[in-house]
């Protein structure tokens, strides 16, 4: 690990010499289709760091990105990098509430967005004492918001970038948890250069001739952000754009053959929905070489269905927003074993360990955990010391997963050690959702579980005591789901609403989760392994 290190410099500054290489090709919704150089990359987010400069944002600054796959997504990245800044991906489906919280948490100076999220931003404005500015993508922009394009007319001179250590933060990341508000898991600028071997293994010794990589999953997230656009764009390796409002599995398979991609991240969701594509190899003249997967447990169909479908083993990876891609499988290395997370990926200590920190033997069942120091690992929670500090037995950080080692050194799947929902590839925390639901005048308690879903692993199933006179009807149902999925974030609501009468509780008054989760495996008749 280097001791200068900055993301936005090596990701774009070290490719711009060569005036012709192509870093983005942006397809937007209508078709059209532009490419951008890495020269024409740096020469933006150059001009994009002197305008947040000019704005006030200063080293360290929190920076906002609430945009889809677009260049201007790519570009903000490299700026708030390159400026010594923090960026703080944001997911564009998250509703006010969702931003405002993340946004006022985390303390951001500034956001960048596009006039689509604009009308959330400026409900919740006046909350948000720290935010001073707010840049919207185009050439137009309301009064006391900031146009993306006038700020990078505006720039002239040039830009030398901060000089960065490599543990000096770079981004934050929200990720869900099973109580409270999500919290914001801190990332120095070294996150990117120890993701390297676990994106070069599943994707088959990446990069190679002609690789171009894609991925459906959005850059607010980790698996598209640090599994995707970066470590491509740190070997130089072409990016394309392209993120429908609702992912397509035909129209997928005809943008990869259309663009020719070479890699992709594909989340198990997606690649449940391709599966259904008939005949795909005969209708689409796609050219990938390398899948890579995470997020949930692959079963031995869908990897049947991929050597099928792609001629060649889907490699499934694993990790969590704190500490990512630390297991990885490696087909042209070893055998893909079904059903299977990999191995430790090279640079990782993983083992299975016991509630007092002791490594365990093979074959037993504890927790994965992930040794430090580590290249990948968070540098804390955001203003959370506490939480911090329970991530960790001693110098192993807790995934908050369950599984077993075997004898090869694979690892497997058990469970989660609590109660978050793990739905289409998202970790979906309980409480937040259940907070949203309870400022529905409806609501008097309200508890949330995942219950089995045979597409998305889980989905998110509330169960509702109304207030007062309230009567349950379908129509309520669908209100309340309207309100949580335009408060919170359309990706968290409840697909699912039972109205009871009471839940189940501890003394305490504890809400028991895992009863309710229970009732919904064995109203579905999930197998207990």
């Amino acid at each position: 690990m280097p001791e200068v290190y900055n993301i936005g410099v090596d990701i774009v500054d070290r490719h711009a010499s060569d005036p012709n290489k192509l870093a983005l090709i942006f397809e937007d919704e209508d078709g059209r289709v532009t490419r951008y150089t890495f020269a024409q990359v740096k020469e933006a987010s150059d001009k994009l760091a002197m305008g947040l400069r000019g704005l006030g944002v200063e080293r360290g600054d929190r920076v906002g990105i609430l945009l889809p796959q677009s260049p201007e997504t790519a570009i903000a990245h490299a700026a708030i990098y390159k400026l010594g800044a923090i960026a703080l991906p944001l997911f564009t489906l998250f509703g006010p509430d969702a931003l405002e919280y993340r946004l006022s948490d985390s303390g951001a100076r500034a956001i960048i967005t596009d006039p689509t999220q604009l009308p959330k931003l400026m409900d919740v404005r006046k909350a948000l004492p720290d935010l001073r500015a707010i840049i919207v993508t185009g050439n137009h922009a309301p009064a006391g918001v900031h146009a993306f394009d006038d700020l990078l007319a505006a720039a002239h001179g040039r830009f030398t970038p901060v000089r960065t250590v490599a543990d000096d933060p770079a981004l934050i990341i929200y990720t869900s948890g099973t109580t409270g508000n999500p919290k914001g898991a801190l990332h120095a600028h070294r996150v990117l250069l120890g993701h390297l071997p676990g994106v070069e293994l599943p994707h088959e010794f990446f990069p190679q001739p002609d690789d171009l990589f894609w991925t459906p999953a959005d850059w607010a997230w980790i698996g598209g952000l640090i599994d995707g656009l970066l470590p491509a764009w740190h070997h130089g390796v072409p990016v394309l754009a392209h993120r429908p409002r609702k992912f397509d599995p035909e129209q997928a398979f005809a943008l990869m053959a259309r663009h020719q991609v070479r890699n992709t991240f594909l989340p198990p969701t997606a690649l449940k929905l391709m599966r259904q594509v008939s005949e795909p190899r005969a209708r689409f003249d796609y050219k990938l070489r390398s899948i890579g997967s995470g997020g949930e447990t692959l079963g031995g169909e869908i990897l049947a269905w991929g050597r099928e479908t792609f001629g060649f083993d889907i490699n499934e990876f694993y990790g969590q927003t704190e500490c990512n891609l630390v297991l990885a499988n490696c087909a042209g290395l070893m055998n893909v074993r079904p059903g299977s997370m990999g191995r430790a990926v090279p640079g990782h200590t993983v083992s299975i360990i016991n509630d007092e920190g002791d490594v365990l033997p093979d074959g037993e069942h504890g927790h994965i955990a992930v040794r430090r120091p580590d290249p990948v690992m968070f540098l804390n929670y955001w203003n959370n010391p506490q939480a911090t500090t329970e991530k960790f037995i001693g110098d192993w950080l807790l995934t908050g997963d369950l599984g077993r080692r075997d004898a090869d050194g694979y690892f497997w799947y058990l469970g989660r050690t609590d109660d978050v929902i793990t739905s289409g590839g998202y970790r979906i925390g309980p409480a937040e959702v259940e907070d949203c639901l309870l400022k529905h005048k409806a609501v008097a308690m309200a508890a949330v579980v995942g219950s089995p879903d045979a597409a998305r692993t889980e989905v998110v199933k509330a169960f509702v005591v109304l207030a007062g006179d309230v009567q349950p009807s379908d129509a309520l149902a669908a209100e309340i789901q309207h309100h949580v999925k335009t408060q919170l974030a359309a990706h968290e609501y409840p697909r699912e609403i039972e109205f009871v009468s009471e839940l189940p509780m501890t003394t305490t008054g504890k809400i028991i989760r895992r009863v309710l989760r229970q009732r919904e495996i064995e109203r579905k008749g999930v197998p207990q392994s």
